[in-house]
């Protein structure tokens, strides 16, 4: 029962493998020996392939740290073979159903009544040739499902792993069936090396490790939920807990749920952590937690960052755990070798041969606290942005002011007290919303900001405690509260000039009077840098006559190339362009397929490329990111050679920088590669993908330049049904609510119309 795909193993290496080692810094670590926390990988790279499958155990080799433990929950058939399978039954991660779809049983296991697919119903034969893998979490790909057969033990030990660990969590129902997992494992060949065996079941442990004296396997205690009884003495494992000097008597550790360690509130929020980590110390007991996955809930106070939560648990100043079970060792391996002992560290200087990107927020960390609010910018310049940004948007008695989106419903409380001021704008969306040009500042001022992302009704929430908090900010206040910071730039974005100058709402003569009264236009100054972006060529055309002001093109809609004229006709009002992260990296089935040549394009013509929008929501993510937006992040540094990251969590992106591991030129043992569009979706079955989509239009000149902005008017505002002339005034501006705005003005508008169903 040898691996059935040998040859994978070297095209897994060239995805995402590791440097060649040199001498890494040496880190102290709080863990029982000091030595680096380990990364147990359960059931390979799980969260990518299969559980347990041949691609699973060897991509997490490839792509995890040197000393990486691959995690086997151990399963028997009925003639006595050990299989590598999570779960007591089958049918839910295999296809054994549809191939032996008379053979489900029910069994009563711990008490308690099961119906499915056992291994113990089946000949090591019937399971090997016949069943295969299947990925059971809706989130990761299908793609793999059905191409691989189940694996065992013999197998895993095959691909020489630096250390193993098995797992036998239902040794008393396979022993009641007269299958001893004990004898499995003392029958194992002696070459089989295990590092670890750990077991929910006392009396398992106690019997296997009077058997094991001379050997250097280490027995480990698991712990289940707090008010499961343990089966050997009937007592629950949380009455457990409380007599830790016990299981030294038979372990040499413990396994625990990371709620033991660092428990949740009710809302999904940190308390403060137990004494566990440091009680098991004291007695001498490695602790290992479980039940981490990218794509998971976790705690709001790691916003989306499965690295954050990592560092949590290894490197806060009190404890350190021994290791970390999880489902995406890579992302575990890079917050051990790369992020963690780094938080002291200085941003490396932007730009320059070699530099790093600039971090520039979208509505500040918005992320964190509702967009473009008081909260949300002084949380970007605390979690480390060079450029904060402000989407200028005008109140109807004329206040400039920041906000997301000219809608006031997609990211305020205005669907509550304002839906008489319901309107359709064309110019600016093709749905109806309430716009703030249509409300005075007083009327603004009576909202609250509403925290709404654009996952929100897939049940990823941002910062839910905080939905409601901070204030709006007008454009000279931002002004101010970027002066008082050490950022080095702002970012000042205008849309829909055209239309609101036709409302009488002169927005560019707005933002360049305020820039001016607050000193920016001064050249030579120590005030922060001021960009100026915007997706209409005329707009930025009005700003030349400010030579200190760098000005950029946005181009919302998705391309696949840049014309050379277009490039040209791109310079005469920009030294920068920002592109959306779909002209740069192109997908199918959630696959990263290929890089266009759009941000090469652009720097050859001397053009500084800003790539953006960067979310930390693993549905936000192609799964050559591996559901880490750190390997986002270092793919559009690393890959794209992008000048700047457009991100609505920037402490991400400054985490990733201040790493030693943002630098690929030290060559160290284990670092953070970019995704390589392409590698994975070559490992999936011909027909597995859907029929890829046509590319992307190509820039042309035509694209690019906007019709003359109209004059102030002094009139009345004309009606909000408009003609098709004035919309093409307004260029591709109407477009840009595509992607985020679009997103979250549906999550808003939906939350607003299903109040009345009381319904989420």
């Amino acid at each position: 029962m040898g691996a059935r795909h040998p040859h994978m193993f070297l095209i897994l290496l060239l995805l995402h493998g590791a440097n060649a080692a040199l001498k890494d810094p040496v880190q102290k670590w709080q863990t029982l020996g000091g030595q680096p926390p380990l990364v147990i990988a359960r059931g390979g790279f799980s969260g990518l392939f299969p559980d347990s499958s041949q691609f699973s155990y060897q991509f997490a080799m490839s792509s995890s740290l040197h000393d990486v433990v691959l995690y086997c929950d151990l399963q028997l058939s009925s003639d006595g073979f050990g299989f590598c399978k999570t779960g007591l039954t089958l049918e839910n991660s295999t296809l054994i159903a549809e191939v032996f779809p008379n053979r489900a049983k029910t069994y009563k296991v711990n008490g308690e009544e099961i119906h499915g697919w056992f291994s113990l119903d089946f000949t090591s034969e019937e399971l090997y040739q016949n069943v295969t893998l299947i990925q059971n979490i809706f989130s990761r790909p299908s793609t793999f499902d059905g191409a691989m057969g189940m694996f065992t033990l013999e197998d895993l030990v095959g691909l020489r792993p630096p250390h193993i660990w098995v797992n036998v969590e239902y040794g008393l129902f396979f022993q009641e069936h007269k299958l001893s997992a004990e004898d499995y494992i003392l029958g194992l060949p002696k070459d089989f090396s295990l590092t670890y065996i750990s077991s929910p079941e006392i009396a398992f442990l106690k019997s296997l490790g009077g058997k094991l004296k001379k050997s250097n396997t280490k027995l480990i205690f698991r712990f289940l939920s707090e008010d499961v009884a343990e089966p050997s003495t009937k007592k629950t494992y949380g009455e457990i807990l409380k007599d830790l000097k016990s299981i030294k008597a038979f372990a040499s550790g413990i396994l625990v749920p990371k709620d033991y360690i660092w428990p949740l509130n009710k809302a999904q929020y940190l308390q403060l952590p137990t004494s566990l980590v440091k009680d098991a110390h004291a007695l001498g007991l490695e602790v290992f937690a479980s039940g981490f996955a990218n794509d998971v809930s976790m705690s709001y106070n790691y916003s989306y960052d499965p690295s954050a939560e990592y560092l949590q648990f290894i490197d806060n100043p009190d404890f350190s755990v021994d290791g970390v079970i999880t489902d995406f060792p890579p992302t575990a391996s890079g917050a051990v070798a790369c992020l963690a002992h780094t938080k002291g560290n200085p941003l490396p200087p932007p730009g320059g041969d070699g530099g790093r990107p600039l971090i520039i927020t979208h509505n500040g960390a918005s992320g964190v606290y509702a967009g473009s609010t008081d909260l949300a910018y002084q949380q970007a310049v605390k979690d480390g942005a060079d450029i904060i940004d402000c989407a200028v948007r005008m109140s109807k008695d004329g206040v400039a002011f920041c906000l997301a989106s000219a809608d006031l419903s997609t990211s305020t409380t205005a669907a509550t007290s304002f839906m008489t001021k319901i309107s359709t704008v064309s110019e600016i969306q093709n749905k109806s919303g309430i716009f703030s040009f249509d409300l005075t500042w007083s009327e603004i001022q009576t909202l609250k900001p509403d925290l709404l992302g654009p996952y929100t009704q897939a049940g990823l929430k941002r910062n839910p405690a905080a939905k409601n908090a901070g204030k709006f900010v007008t454009l000279p206040e931002f002004l101010d509260l970027a002066k008082a910071t050490n950022v080095s730039g702002i970012l000042i974005e205008i849309e829909y000039a055209a239309y609101l100058a036709k409302r009488g709402l002169g927005l560019v003569d707005v933002v360049s009077g305020a820039l001016a009264n607050a000193s920016y236009d001064k050249e030579g100054g120590k005030l922060p840098e001021v960009l100026i972006q915007s997706d209409d060529t005329s707009v930025l055309a009005a700003f030349k006559k400010f030579p200190a002001f760098r000005r950029v093109l946005m181009v919302d809609e998705a391309i696949s190339d840049a014309s050379t004229p277009s490039v040209e006709e791109i310079k005469e009002f920009a030294s920068a362009v920002t592109v959306g992260r779909s002209s740069i990296a192109q997908v199918n089935g959630f696959f990263l397929t290929r890089f266009t040549d759009v941000a090469e394009r652009l720097h050859a013509a001397n053009l500084t490329v800003h790539v953006g929008v960067l979310r930390n929501e693993f549905m936000n993510l192609g799964f050559d990111y591996w559901a880490d937006p750190t390997i986002e992040v270092a793919t559009y540094t690393s890959s794209v050679m992008a000048d700047g990251l457009i991100t609505e969590y920037p402490a991400t992106a400054a985490a990733y920088f201040r790493s030693p591991c943002s630098d690929l030129n030290l060559n160290l043992s284990y670092t953070i590669l970019p995704a390589n569009a392409g590698a994975l979706v070559n490992l999936a079955a011909p027909g597995a993908l859907p029929p890829a989509l046509p590319p992307a239009p190509v820039l042309e000149p035509a694209d690019v330049l906007d019709p003359p902005l109209p004059p102030v008017a002094v009139s009345s505002p004309p009606e909000a049904a408009t003609t098709a002339k004035a919309a093409d005034s307004s260029s591709s501006a109407a477009s840009s609510t595509a992607g985020f705005h679009v997103l979250a003005a549906a999550a808003a508008i939906a939350s607003v119309l299903l109040l009345s169903l009381g319904s989420h």
